[in-house]
């Protein structure tokens, strides 16, 4: 069972990155999944959440900028950042939850800087 995130890297101020994370060894379609994110010296937030059947809720820094979505035939999840900020920049990790089952991945780095 894994979860691998990718498309991190370095953006300017207004850019934008879209993640992905990949599932293996489990189906993510009765997975909750959702990306969190932690930037250096600070704790591990929620970016955004989408429930297994597509609702999808997002914290309040990333609403209107952040979407999330899910495939779940290929099992993955993508997160769509638009319009960063050098506050957006932390490691961003995926998670999948289902009742007393949880993974995550190592995290991908996203740093916003000129």
């Amino acid at each position: 069972v894994q979860l691998v995130e990718s498309g991190g890297g370095l953006v300017q101020p207004g850019g934008s990155l879209r993640l992905s994370c990949a599932a293996s060894g489990f189906s993510i379609r009765s997975y909750d999944m959702s990306w969190y994110r932690q930037a250096p010296g600070e704790e591990l937030e929620l970016v955004a959440r989408i429930s297994r059947f597509g609702s999808a809720t997002y914290a309040d820094f990333g609403t209107g900028r952040f979407t999330i979505s899910r495939d779940n035939f290929e099992k993955k999840v993508f997160l769509e950042m638009t319009n960063l900020k050098f506050e957006d920049t932390a490691v961003y990790y995926c998670y999948a939850g289902w009742g007393d089952n949880a993974y995550w991945g190592e995290g991908t780095q996203v740093t916003c800087s000129s």
